[in-house]
């Protein structure tokens, strides 16, 4: 039998042809491996053909009869028992029947009788005496079949040509009688068989030959169903007692079950886990789902995953008939698929959130399914695009046969969703669509996928702030979200107007604030006789979730003279509305006496001036001095102070004392006086500061923050010295020396004098201008300001300069405008006509002298530094 498989496959692969763009030239046989496997499993002959021969070609099978080649189509390959199938990896499977059309069968030196070689319920029933039976040519002697009468079952009957012409086929070898019919024809039918419906073709046939005619009843049998399914096993029930086939008692005498053809012993079927029984009605065979003799195939039914498992188990009987002792062998070939099954594959999120990459396996899928791209939030993108991104999507495969696939995609990429649930928390979500492909239908199948994580990585914005003698300066440092919040500042929003109002400075990492002490926004604390402690609040919000992202506060104790005590006999105090009474009324604050009511007031301050001798001043004697006290309160008719029910006490004690023995008590002397008195001696501070405009008009002013101020070599510097806190206009403010340093140091050498002993340095090359001062809406007392300019210059040795900065100092005086005494004479102006040095004068060493033990009431100030640079026309 080896020989005859062996003839009848070479017969057969010699007729396999690949069509395409090119033919292979190749000599085929059974023992090549150039991709063409052959084997025989029973009576039939099986052709493997490898994938890589037929991809993107057409297969075509053709069988080969002498000189000629038939070409194999479906409606023939019915007839001549020929078929084909392809596996999930693409592999194609050639089956040829050892009875087929084509096939050399010559090689049987086996010679049957035609009463031993019925089989499948077959017997020749010779009917020579009937009409129908007549041969039609009785001179045509050649033996064959004549004609077919199939039952339906009712009889039909065809002669061969028009049986052949209906798909049947019906052949003879020199000891068979082969007859074949396709499912679902017209002359089959179905029978329910213990409750098995099977597929039946019963078919008489007329065999001429030259001792007579003779005529063959054959019928076959083939299940259609009897398969049940659970989650785990395939149940394949088949009649136990065939009726179509058998008509009394049988009795089984051998019983095998197999796998694509090939019969499995009971060892191979137990490592399997398969099962064969019988029952009084049926063989049962049972198979576990996902059996390695299987396969599974995956699906997509609206675009939903779905997958099958298919196996062909094969069940095999041998039996003999009680009545006839004829032994009948009964074989069927079967195709379990399972119901499609939905599957989900699993996400597997591997993501560690603090590696700020989100890193996620799906599957298992199977080996027919391709990824092609993938849909991000943002569009889609090939699997390859997705790799030039740096997202790392990579395929695993496994030993069972399937596969999983792997992405990394970076929190910091815009494909990923991210959200803030609270202040400091980030959320970061990635919905993904996978579009997978089915090989080899090229069907489409999304896989939806989302991963998600948390971080708590937000960087709140931070808020720092200072302080100087006049202002706040705040400093906003931007968070990790950037600059997306809102701004209270006090009790108002940031607007562009109140932004302008603070000097608001912004970049891309922080904005910055500048806020007197004495606006709106700033709340007082404490009010004290020598300075008031204000504080500034910064609320920064984020609207869109009602969230708190800063909350700053900055107090800061600023110098205020609110107390004034003069020689005269005259007292002037300042007083504030201090958060702690918010309600409060200034200008219905009074003295102790109630009809001592403020000279000025606003919504912030109350300025009092009143005499010793007055308002309800108490007197005090000490051994050195007088103290003189009065209290700052709501009154109203009675002399006690007046509390809300709602704000807490409000009393504001000033004081002042006066030397005994310094101090002519003058407020109290009744006798008529020809002159004025002058003014005497008392305690008090007076605060002098420099500050370095912008520009002649002297409307703006560098900041503390502006500093170093940048200018160009012999661009003029305009300077303001003021006298601070005093409304006094007694009172003169007087710049005795001026000059210029390259460090801070106002000691430090070398040095250069800009005024000397009140006057312009007239040695200077480019003389500085004092400029006279007038009132005007900023400036009262035009006696307490002092206007300058200069040149700037550089300090150089040898020809090179020494450092490109200048620091400037002063030492002003404050004189009585009736004592005009040594420099309280007055500011000096340049005279006309005076001579000056040379313009290509070095500046060195200082000439003037700057005495440290003045008499007078000297204050040092000093402005800087101030960075110069050199015009192109200048190099």
């Amino acid at each position: 039998m080896k020989t005859l498989a062996h003839v009848l496959l070479w017969n057969l692969m010699a007729a396999v042809v690949v069509l395409g763009q090119t033919k292979p030239s190749m000599k085929l046989n059974s023992q090549s491996n150039s991709g063409l496997r052959s084997d025989c499993v029973g009576n039939l002959m099986r052709l493997t053909l490898d994938k890589a021969l037929a991809v993107g070609s057409q297969l075509e099978v053709e069988a080969i009869d002498g000189t000629q080649h038939i070409l194999i189509t479906p409606s023939l390959a019915a007839q001549c028992g020929y078929s084909m199938e392809s596996d999930p990896w693409g592999n194609t499977r050639i089956y040829a029947s050892l009875m087929g059309c084509y096939v050399d069968n010559n090689v049987s030196n086996y010679m049957t009788t035609y009463d031993t070689a019925a089989e499948m319920k077959g017997h020749f029933n010779p009917k020579d005496d009937s009409k129908m039976n007549s041969i039609p040519d009785a001179t045509d002697t050649t033996p064959g079949i004549w004609k077919l009468t199939f039952y339906t079952p009712e009889p039909e009957v065809m002669v061969l040509s028009e049986a052949q012409q209906a798909g049947y086929g019906a052949m003879t070898t020199p000891n068979r009688l082969v007859m074949r019919s396709p499912y679902n024809t017209a002359e089959t039918y179905s029978e329910d068989v213990a409750g098995i419906p099977m597929e039946v073709f019963r078919v008489s046939a007329y065999y001429k030959a030259p001792h007579g005619l003779t005529v063959v009843d054959s019928a076959a049998a083939c299940p259609i169903g009897g398969v049940m399914f659970t989650e785990d096993v395939i149940s394949w029930h088949v009649p136990r007692h065939i009726t179509p086939l058998i008509d009394g008692g049988i009795k089984i005498l051998e019983m095998h079950m197999g796998i694509n053809g090939q019969r499995l012993d009971k060892a191979q079927m137990a490592a399997r886990g398969y099962t064969l029984s019988a029952t009084k009605f049926h063989i049962i065979i049972e198979i576990p789902i996902g059996s390695p003799d299987g396969y599974y195939k995956s699906h997509a039914p609206d675009y939903q995953y779905h997958t099958t498992y298919s196996v062909e188990p094969m069940l095999e009987l041998l039996w003999r008939a009680e009545d006839t002792q004829v032994d009948t062998r009964y074989k069927v070939l079967f195709p379990i698929t399972t119901p499609l099954m939905p599957q989900r594959p699993q996400v597997s999120d591997n993501t560690i959130p603090e590696e700020r990459v989100f890193k996620a396996q799906l599957g298992p899928l199977l080996h027919d399914m391709e990824l092609l791209n993938i849909t991000f939030p943002t569009g889609v993108l090939t699997v390859e695009e997705c790799n030039a991104r740096g997202f790392t999507i990579q395929e695993h495969s496994f030993s069972n046969g399937t596969k999983s696939f792997s992405l990394q995609v970076p929190f910091s990429d815009d494909v990923v969703l991210k959200h803030n649930p609270e202040p400091l928390v980030t959320v970061y979500f990635l919905p993904l669509i996978l579009g997978f492909i089915i090989l080899p239908e090229q069907t489409p199948v999304p896989c939806p996928m989302e991963v998600e994580a948390s971080l708590q990585d937000v960087v709140l914005p931070r808020v720092t702030g200072t302080c100087d003698q006049n202002m706040f300066y705040i400093s906003v440092t931007y968070g990790s979200q950037g600059h997306n919040f809102q701004t209270m500042i006090g009790t108002h929003e940031l607007t562009p107007e109140l932004a302008e109002l603070y000097r608001l400075r912004e970049n891309g990492t922080h904005f910055s604030l500048s806020v007197a002490y004495t606006s709106s926004d700033a709340v007082f604390e404490l009010i004290e006789s020598d300075s008031i402690k204000a504080r500034i609040d910064l609320l920064l919000w984020d609207s869109n979730n009602n969230w708190k992202l800063g909350d700053f506060s900055l107090a800061c104790n600023f110098p205020l003279t609110t107390t004034t005590c003069y020689p005269n006999g005259t007292m002037t105090t300042l007083t504030a509305k201090v958060e702690s009474v918010h309600n409060l009324l200034l200008s219905q604050l009074t003295l102790t006496d109630p009809s001592c009511k403020p000279v000025f007031s606003d919504d912030r301050f109350a300025y009092f001036s009143f005499h010793v001798d007055t308002c309800g001043t108490t007197r005090t004697f000490f051994d050195n001095y007088m103290l003189y006290e009065n209290e700052i309160a709501l009154y109203h008719h009675s002399a006690k102070a007046f509390t809300s029910p709602v704000d807490p006490e409000y009393r504001h004690k000033v004081s002042c004392y006066y030397l005994v023995n310094d101090t002519e008590t003058m407020a109290f002397s009744y006798k008529p006086r020809s002159n004025e008195p002058t003014a005497e001696t008392g305690s008090g501070q007076l605060m002098v500061q420099m500050r370095l405009a912008q520009d002649s008009s002297y409307n703006l002013f560098y900041q503390t923050e502006d500093y170093p101020v940048v200018k160009y070599l012999r661009e003029p510097l305009y300077f303001e010295v003021e006298l601070m806190q005093s409304a006094d206009p007694q009172l003169e403010l007087i710049l005795e020396n001026c000059w210029a340093t390259l460090t801070e140091d106002r000691t430090s050498l070398p040095s250069w004098d800009i005024i000397v002993d009140g006057c312009e340095n007239l040695d200077d090359s480019y003389m500085t201008v004092i400029h006279p001062v007038v009132s005007d809406s900023r400036v009262t007392i035009p006696s307490h300001v002092k206007r300058f300019s200069m040149k700037t210059f550089t300090f150089t040795k040898d020809e090179e300069v020494l450092k490109d900065q200048i620091y400037v100092h002063c030492d002003a005086v404050v004189c009585e405008t009736n004592n005009r005494e040594g420099i309280c004479s007055g500011q000096c102006v340049n005279p006309a006509g005076m001579s000056r040095a040379s313009p290509e004068r070095t500046k060195g060493v200082k000439r003037g002298r700057r005495s440290a033990d003045s008499t007078h009431n000297q204050k040092q100030i000093s402005s800087g530094p101030i960075l110069l640079l050199y015009l192109q026309s200048n190099l």
